[in-house]
């Protein structure tokens, strides 16, 4: 569970931003998104695969300049 303790001469969105940045840095929004939905080990797989070439290939453009 993410806390944020508010100071008493801080503001609401300034700890509201920080709320965002713990729930970002924790992944929170990023499992909810993956659990969200029922996805087949085989799109798993293939999604796996295509996320393993693109970084490849970005390695490699790297490399070339």
């Amino acid at each position: 569970m993410i806390r944020v303790v508010v100071g008493e001469r801080e503001s609401i969105d300034s700890a509201i931003m920080r709320f965002k940045k713990k729930c970002e840095k924790a992944g929170v929004l990023r499992d909810f998104k993956r659990s969200s939905y029922f996805v087949k080990p085989s799109q798993k797989r293939r999604m796996r695969r295509l996320k393993a070439i693109r970084r490849a290939l970005r390695i490699q453009a790297r490399m070339a300049s």
